[in-house]
């Protein structure tokens, strides 16, 4: 004979899952903790669909809060330094600078010379971008 066990689908069991997702959702407010306030019911819906154990579910909710603060720190050390606004050679206007040939800039778009370790230098007016 064999028997499988599944999730109560009761009341009783909704109610004790509230109850739970409500004492999570306090306890990570409290703590803060807002990933695990956010991600702590899907990923125990993940960890029961998938049979993990507790120890399991408990590095993946913590690994989402850890991933998710390392995240945000990154994001506000970048707009705490002020950094200049992000300037890519894709985005260059190749007819503002005729002087430029297309195939110098194909060059500088391989790389070689960070490889090599040689220095580029651009000049250009002072403001224009």
């Amino acid at each position: 004979m064999t028997t499988t066990t599944s999730k109560p689908t009761t009341n009783k069991g909704t109610t004790v899952d509230a109850a739970a997702q409500a004492s999570i959702g306090a306890a990570a407010r409290e703590l803060h903790l807002p990933t695990v306030r956010t991600e702590a019911g899907r990923l125990a819906d993940i960890a029961d669909r998938e049979r993990h154990t507790h120890l399991r579910y408990l590095a993946e909710v913590l690994a989402a809060e850890v991933d998710d603060r390392t995240e945000r720190r990154r994001t506000r050390r970048i707009n705490d330094a002020k950094f200049p606004r992000l300037k890519r050679l894709a985005d260059f206007n190749i007819d503002a600078v005729p002087g430029i040939a297309p195939a110098t800039l194909g060059q500088l778009a391989a790389g070689h010379y960070m490889d090599a370790g040689e220095p580029v230098v651009l000049l250009g007016d002072s403001g224009a971008g």
